[in-house]
């Protein structure tokens, strides 16, 4: 590891300001992600500036209904609180998935919103990555892709955001509050998280200096909402699919029919990948497993595996139309037999 300054923050405008003025500075929060990439070289700041003693660790309700989460804010904090069980339970299911109890009682929920990719290549400084080092080239391509993106990978990088929480936050429609350089700004979850395109080094929008202070989630919506997470073993693994979904059906016709849904995958894409396409199938339908499969099919319609993960579509196929039965109680059928073996 190599050495840098180090200096305490006591005010979000004195952060801003501190990072502002040097390009080689870091903002360090719970430190989970940071720590690691400290550790193995993946990057080297020569200012590190804490944050913890910011007065950003407290849930709020918002006027008219919503929540307000403070950026410092520890994971189990939030997945614990009254408010967010109750009226977001898709939510505190996402973050108590991620990470070990120990992690989620250091990580921030602003941090969580910022931690970088788990490809192995990413965190291996002795081999060429577009992320780490622009222009270097993308291991993974040809290389150990299961955990790798089937949805908007560009040929620049085929990595996958590892948050949980994210995913909940996106099928949720939060809206991420920053300050930065240019004043305070609120940024729709869905525009925080860019694709990689040619500029996979870009995580997000967020510029030099800027600071995540809160994020605010919208009123609770009708209808039940979950969080379902497939993984290689029971605990402290990174999603290979996940599902965050809300489902509000109206049954007071004579058929049942779908009034709202929204869907977010996780596992798939460089950023919490918005299942629009799903939903649009799903909206005024009626629930059953056809309309599921419908729907799941014209989200997946855009997947472009590479080879080792190409049953990464039959698993969010799979995840899709299982959470969709849960919510709706919707009759199971046979399983598909087009589905193929997840460990191809």
């Amino acid at each position: 590891m190599n050495p840098f300054d180090y200096e305490r923050a006591t005010d979000t405008a004195e952060a801003v300001a501190v990072l502002t003025q040097r390009q080689d500075a870091v903002f360090l929060a719970g430190g989970t992600n940071l720590v690691d990439h400290l550790k193995l070289g993946v990057t080297e700041p020569g200012l590190v500036v804490d944050i913890n003693r910011l007065d950003l660790a407290h849930v709020e309700e918002l006027d008219g209904a919503g929540l307000r989460i403070g950026a410092m804010v520890r994971n189990s904090d939030a997945a614990a609180d009254p408010r967010v069980r109750r009226d977001y339970p898709m939510l505190s299911r996402a973050l108590l998935s991620g990470a070990s109890g120990q992690l989620r009682n250091a990580a921030t929920m602003g941090g969580n919103l910022l931690q970088r990719t788990r490809c192995v290549y990413f965190q291996d400084t002795s081999t060429p990555c577009n992320k780490r080092e622009p222009g270097s080239g993308c291991s993974a391509i040809g290389g150990y892709t299961r955990y790798h993106a089937i949805l908007g990978a560009s040929p620049d990088c085929v990595a996958t955001h590892p948050s949980d929480m994210a995913v909940a936050l996106a099928a949720l429609d939060a809206v991420v509050v920053v300050l930065g350089p240019r004043g305070q700004r609120r940024i729709p979850i869905s525009e925080l998280h860019r694709l990689p395109g040619d500029h996979p080094e870009q995580d997000t929008v967020l510029e030099h200096g800027d600071l995540i202070t809160a994020l605010e989630l919208p009123p609770p919506r009708r209808g039940r909402s979950t969080y379902r997470k497939i993984r290689d073993r029971a605990s402290y693994a990174f999603a290979l699919v996940s599902v965050a979904a809300m489902v509000d059906v109206d049954d007071s016709g004579p058929k049942p029919v779908i009034r709202e849904a929204a869907i977010a995958l996780g596992g798939v894409a460089h950023k919490p990948w918005r299942a629009g396409a799903a939903e649009a199938v799903l909206r005024g339908a009626e629930p059953n497993q056809e309309t599921f499969l419908r729907a799941a099919d014209a989200e997946l319609e855009a997947a472009e595996p590479v080879e080792g993960n190409r049953f990464k579509v039959a698993m969010a196929r799979g995840a899709i139309t299982t959470v969709l039965t849960e919510l709706t109680g919707a009759p199971e059928t046979e399983p598909d037999e087009n589905l193929e073996d997840a460990h191809e």
